[in-house]
Parts: C-alpha cells; sequence; structure tokens
C-alpha cells in the first residue's frame, strides 16, 4: 500500500511537471492562441461612416488583431478596403482625392460626351427619360446610377491588380445588402468584393438597385445596419468591436418635405434593426459611438473631421483596446499576410465584352483597342468606361481583370438599359421679360435606339407653348467606331416675331418655317462634328397687329450647308473651363446671297471666380441677307438691355465678358451649383430692318443670379443699355 502511494504522488507530481512545460512551451510557440478571437462590426451612416476610418487608426496604433469583419453600407465600404489591404492612411488619401460631389453626379464631363449626346441633353432634360417596353413606361430607377461610384470602388482596392474576391480575401468579410423584392438580408462572403460594396449602399430612390442573380440589391441598413451577429457567426470571436455610425431621427420640425419623409422612414426601419443588434452585445464586448453631432448623412465633404471624432471615440475606450494589443513584431506579420502582393503589375492579354444582348457588342470593343499588352491604365480605363456610360445606352459599364488559363483578360461588363431602347424625353422652357413678354414651350420627343447593328436612331416629337414645332431625325452612323455619319432632320415650326422702332414693339408677325436638312458629318474625336449638306426652306411671315415693317408672305429656297461644332466646356449649361468653337456656312444660289456665322466662347476659373468670354459674328458674305433669313441681336446675354430680336439686319458683331461667384451648391445626387454674375457686353448691327436710328456700337450690362437645377438652368436677370430698355428676365428650362 505504501509503495502504491509513493508511486501515485510521483506519477501526479510528474504530470504536474510536464503540463506546466509543455504550456510554457506551447504559450512561448503561439501567442496567437492564447490572445482572444476579435470581430469588427463596422456600422452604416453615410457619410458619417468616415468616422470608421478614425477609429480603424487607433487599433492600428494599438496594434488590435481583427479575425474577421463585417460592414454595411458605408461600414461595408471601409470593411472591404480594411480587408483588401488598405491601411487607414490610405483610405483618408483616398477620400481627399474624392470630389464627393462629382460623384453622385453620373454624367460624364460634357467634353468626354460625343456631340450627338451633348446636343440631345441640352434639347432634353438629363435623367428625364422613361423608358418604353412591352410591359409599359417604366421611369428611372434613381438618381444617382452609381456609375462613378462604382469606379471609385475599383480603383480603391486597386482592381487594376485583379478584381479581389471577397472568398480569396486573408481576412474574412462579410458585407451586408437588402433584396428589394424579397425584403431578406443578403451577406456577402464571395465574389467581386466592389459589386458587393456597391450593393451595400445602395441607398432606395437614391440610387439604382444593384442586380445580382435575377434580384436587385440596395442598402443593407434596411435590415442589419451594425451586422453583430453576422460577424459572430463569421469566426466566432470573443471579444465583438461594434462601431454605430447611425443617423439619429429627425426632429418634428425638420420633416416637411417628401424628402424628408422618406429619410425618417428608412431611419425608423434602420433604428429597428440596430436596437435589436446592439442587445446582443455582452459585457465584454467594446461598443464606440463616435459623437457625430451635426453631421449629416450627406456630409462627404467633411469626411477629416468625421474621421477625427471616430478617432476620438476609439480613445475614450483606449484602456480596454490596449488588453487587446499584440507585440509588434506578431502585429507586422499579421498585417503583412492581409496585404495581397502587389509587386507586379499584370499585363493584360485579350479584352472581352461580355453580357450585351440587343446592342452591337463591337462598338463597345472599338473603344478598347490598344489595350492588349500593356498594363491596366486606372485613369484610361475610367475615362473611357464613362465615355461609354456617356452614350446613354447602359445602366451601368464596369470592368474586371480575371487570370483564365495563365491570361489576364480585361472583361468589360456594360448593363444595357432595361426598360430600353425606346425612350420618351422631356423638357421645358419659361423664358420671360417681366411686363413686356414670355414664352412657356414644353418639349416631348419619342426617341428609338439601336434600329441596326451600327446603332441608327430615330427621333420624333413636338413642341406645345408659345412656339409649337413639329420635328422628326434619323441619324445613321457608318462604321463600328461610329465616327462617319448621315443624318435627316424635318422641321415645322411657329415663332411670333416682335418688330422694334425706337424701343417701341411697332409690329408682331407670326412666322412659319418648314426645313429639311439632308447632312453627311464626320465626329472629330470627342471635340465635335463637321457636317456637310443640302439645306431646303420654306418661310411665311403674316403680319398679325401693327405696321408693316418687313415683307410678309412666303418664300421657298434652298442651298449647300455646312456646320462646324467644336466643344471642350466641362458642363452642360454652366461651365467653369473649356471652349466652344460653333461655325456655320449656308449658300442660296436661287436668292443669290450666302449667311456665315461664327460664335466662340471661352471659360476659365481663376482664384474664386469664373471668367467667361464670347465673340459672335454673323453676316452675308456674297450679297445682302434677305428680311426673310436675317441675323438679330437682344434678349439675356445677348445684348441684355435688349428685347430679344430686337436688332434685326444683313450682319452682326457681338463681343462680351462676364464674372460669375459660386455662392451654394445642391445638395448630393442634384447636379449644379448657384452663382452671382455680371455681364458687360458690346454690339454691333448693320443693314439693319428694325431699330434703324441704332447707328453704331451699342453698350449693355447684366447682374444676374442662377444656377443649373434638375430643370436645366435657372436665371433671374437685370439688363440694362444707355440706348434700350431696362429689362428683368426669367429663365428656366432647356434652350
Amino acid at each position: 500500500m505504501r509503495t502504491q502511494k509513493f508511486n501515485l504522488l510521483k506519477l501526479i507530481k510528474d504530470f504536474a511537471l510536464w503540463s506546466l512545460i509543455a504550456g510554457s512551451l506551447c504559450s512561448s510557440l503561439t501567442y496567437a492562441d492564447a490572445r482572444p478571437r476579435i470581430g469588427l462590426v463596422l456600422g452604416g451612416g453615410g457619410a458619417r461612416g468616415a468616422a470608421h476610418i478614425g477609429v480603424l487608426e487607433v487599433l492600428r496604433e494599438q496594434r488590435v488583431q481583427i479575425d474577421c469583419i463585417a460592414g454595411t453600407s458605408m461600414g461595408g465600404l471601409v470593411s472591404g478596403a480594411f480587408a483588401a489591404g488598405l491601411t487607414p492612411g490610405e483610405m483618408m488619401q483616398a477620400m481627399d482625392k474624392a470630389d464627393w460631389r462629382d460623384m453622385f453626379m453620373d454624367s460624364p464631363v460634357a467634353s468626354d460626351i460625343n456631340s450627338r449626346n451633348r446636343n440631345l441633353s441640352r434639347r432634353f432634360l438629363p435623367g428625364s427619360e422613361i423608358g418604353i417596353t412591352p410591359k409599359g413606361a417604366v421611369p428611372l430607377p434613381g438618381v444617382v446610377g452609381g456609375q462613378k461610384i462604382k469606379l471609385f470602388f475599383n480603383k480603391l482596392v486597386r482592381s487594376e491588380y485583379g478584381e479581389p474576391q471577397i472568398e480569396n480575401l486573408k481576412m474574412p468579410l462579410s458585407v451586408i445588402a437588402t433584396d428589394l423584392v424579397s425584403g431578406d438580408k443578403v451577406v456577402f462572403q464571395k465574389g467581386s468584393l466592389t459589386k458587393a460594396m456597391r450593393a451595400s449602399m445602395s441607398v432606395p430612390g437614391l440610387m439604382s438597385p444593384v442586380e445580382d442573380g435575377g434580384t436587385r440589391l440596395v442598402d443593407g441598413g434596411l435590415v442589419d445596419n451594425v451586422p453583430i451577429d453576422e460577424v459572430r457567426k463569421r469566426c466566432n470571436p470573443d471579444i465583438v468591436i461594434a462601431v454605430n455610425v447611425g443617423s439619429p431621427l429627425l426632429k418634428a420640425n425638420e420633416i416637411g418635405s417628401l424628402l424628408s419623409v422618406a429619410g425618417q422612414m428608412v431611419n425608423i426601419l434602420t433604428e429597428q434593426n440596430v436596437t435589436k443588434s446592439l442587445a446582443s452585445l455582452k459585457p465584454t464586448d467594446i461598443y464606440i459611438k463616435p459623437d457625430l453631432e451635426g453631421i449629416t448623412a450627406g456630409d462627404f465633404e467633411r469626411y477629416a473631421e468625421t474621421a477625427q471624432r471616430g478617432r476620438a471615440a476609439a480613445e475614450a475606450v483606449i484602456g480596454q483596446l490596449q488588453k487587446l494589443s499584440q507585440e509588434d513584431k506578431q502585429y507586422a506579420a499579421w498585417w503583412a499576410s492581409v496585404v495581397p502582393d502587389r509587386s507586379t503589375m499584370p499585363v493584360i492579354d485579350d479584352v472581352e465584352v461580355a453580357g450585351i444582348k440587343r446592342t452591337n457588342k463591337d462598338v463597345v470593343a472599338a473603344r478598347f483597342e490598344g489595350y492588349a499588352g500593356k498594363p491596366l491604365d486606372p485613369q484610361r480605363i475610367d475615362k473611357d468606361m464613362m465615355q461609354i456610360y456617356g452614350e446613354n445606352e447602359f445602366d451601368s459599364v464596369d470592368y474586371s481583370l480575371l487570370p483564365a488559363r495563365d491570361r489576364n483578360i480585361l472583361r468589360v461588363t456594360p448593363v444595357e438599359k432595361e426598360f430600353g431602347p425606346d425612350y420618351v424625353r422631356a423638357g421645358i422652357n419659361l423664358d420671360s421679360i417681366l411686363g413686356r413678354e414670355a414664352t412657356y414651350d414644353l418639349r416631348l420627343a419619342y426617341h428609338k435606339t439601336w434600329l441596326n447593328s451600327l446603332g441608327g436612331e430615330w427621333l420624333i416629337g413636338g413642341q406645345l407653348g408659345n412656339k409649337p414645332k413639329l420635328f422628326t431625325e434619323i441619324y445613321q452612323p457608318l462604321d463600328t467606331a461610329r465616327r462617319f455619319f448621315v443624318e435627316g432632320v424635318m422641321s415645322y415650326q411657329r415663332e411670333p416675331l416682335k418688330i422694334w422702332q425706337d424701343n417701341k414693339n411697332i409690329a408682331d408677325y407670326k412666322v412659319d418655317e418648314a426645313k429639311l436638312d439632308l447632312m453627311s458629318g464626320m465626329q472629330v474625336g470627342l471635340l465635335g462634328a463637321v457636317r456637310l449638306g443640302w439645306t431646303e426652306r420654306r418661310r411665311e411671315a403674316s403680319l398679325e397687329t401693327g405696321t408693316l415693317a418687313i415683307e410678309s408672305g412666303s418664300k421657298t429656297f434652298g442651298g449647300w450647308s455646312a456646320k462646324v461644332d467644336f466643344e471642350q466646356f466641362d458642363r452642360l449649361y454652366m461651365p467653369t473651363s473649356g471652349w466652344m468653337i460653333r461655325g456655320s456656312y449656308f449658300d442660296a444660289p436661287s436668292e443669290n446671297y450666302s449667311k456665315a456665322e461664327l460664335d466662340m466662347r471661352l471659360s476659365r476659373s481663376i482664384g474664386g471666380l469664373i471668367f467667361h468670354g464670347r465673340l459672335y459674328g454673323a453676316g452675308s458674305p456674297r450679297g445682302e441677307l434677305p428680311s426673310f433669313d436675317p441675323v438679330a441681336m437682344g434678349g439675356f446675354l445677348n445684348m441684355s438691355g435688349f428685347a430679344r430680336q430686337q436688332l434685326v439686319g444683313d450682319s452682326v458683331s457681338y463681343g462680351s465678358i462676364r464674372t460669375e461667384k459660386v455662392v451654394g451648391q445642391l445638395p448630393l445626387g442634384l447636379r449644379g451649383d448657384m452663382r452671382v454674375g455680371m455681364a458687360v457686353e458690346s454690339g454691333k448691327v448693320g443693314g439693319r430692318y428694325t431699330e434703324t436710328n441704332l447707328d453704331g456700337w451699342q453698350n449693355s450690362l447684366a447682374i444676374y443670379a442662377g444656377g443649373e437645377t434638375p430643370l436645366g438652368p435657372v436665371y433671374v436677370g437685370y439688363g440694362y443699355a444707355p440706348n434700350g430698355m431696362s429689362n428683368i428676365y426669367v429663365f428656366v428650362g432647356t434652350p
């Protein structure tokens, strides 16, 4: 018994000793096994989500290793970037370079749109089209298509090295979206990282949903804005660090407009699921809620301040975070495993256009000649993506660089508009001189595209109001690059014409014109187009009231016509930089005269001011312009101190200098800015048919306020001329 007892005690002592030695050895060899597993949750909140970057800065400084991460909306963006190996500093650099206001306006820079679409966008409100399908009329799915936002995501996660796939990331990631059809939560744990980020940020009504496997995905905040449960499922963490940046509910006095009501409804749904998520936090978890008072979900331009507030919130729990800190060497090794290998830039072997059904993929592929054999250039691909998108034929145009059998394939994926290729387009116009005259017009057109494989178009429509009009147009490209084209335009319009003498309206005419243009042309890159062809016209003027001042009756005439339309403005209506040269020449042999016009404009931003210069000349190189085809001057920013077309004659010389100051910006998603400006003008009309006593150069001054809005440009202005009149102008809509 004593021997057995001694042996048993010795056995226990030996076991304890070896257990201690083994435990110490394991601890020294695998410190990571002893540390708690940590899951990070980054909630949604729009621009308020920039606070996440400040939180990540503190986590990196404290060397807190993250075992898995989940995010929603802007939290999904930051989560995806972090899992793809971007440091908080790199994220801040990307935020600094981003033009958030421009990013929420999908239109490319006007100089990157071909002249055909530029002209259409000026005649009809951009974004006003309604698709016509066999199922009926279909409106736009959102204010913002998200094209520029998606390209920003591509650049953010370095897609030029290859499209990041979630399942290949070294940091397990879950990105939350909402199935708009079923209302279910969708959790991205594999597939395209940038697509998941884009889907998670699709605010309903503001941004178009993302198509994925036959369903439509929108902002994940509707179902799980702080996805704590998802991070628990992803890696079963011992400790969850949850960051909540959600927007608070609006107060009663802040709810008034339809937008505020819709926003409040989204906030209510979001807050309900956030409350449920936060209730699952354990005493050992770490909850961070930055003080974001005064910062809204749309304040993207305040990202630096927002990130600093996130940093302050993380520093408030620094004691808890320090307990999770690792040694420098161990943390560095972990982070090095997260960052993907970007030592070699892959070279493109081939370009593939995928997903096109009704349009001609060769037309799209023509944009990418010269890509093969070179690394992907992010600036070039972004520019080409936006140019294709600017053709107004696709909901989105994206790309991915994918390996395939030891080759790198640049896959271009244009998503055709579901509500095309037929559209109804609209434009409105209010042009008034208070107390004198006003015109009101509504323009509607039916637009058929892709009549054939080269992209032929047919436009037919009319205008109701003070200047009624009917028109039909055929536009036919002749090659896949759409460089050469032919077009035919036929129209009929009735327009009032006032005759002035000594600043008095002495007669009113009604002018009817039928016109046919048959032209061939060539697109000169993105500069614009040149055209040559034949123009046939029939004009009939009849006196309505007053004294007979110009020839009445009808006149039919025709002749050769040439046109040049080059433009490189950065905006359609109210540019901040760029230039334009527009000229035309018409020769009517049967009437023994010719007519030439040249309009040159230049815009530059200097300091906080925008300067515009304009020179315009028109006249008759051969013969004299008849009264049925004269040139005219007068109207807002065209000798503003005179009424519209108050000065009519055989020739015009005009010059102006304008200075503008930007005084406000429209909310994100709505194009344009608000400005105040002043114009100094001078002009001369020779061979006058009206105002025959106004010899020599006339001067004019204008002051105005206005901006580019969803309804087009809007102006309120005052014009004065020493020899003219004082006019107050109101202009709204498309020219």
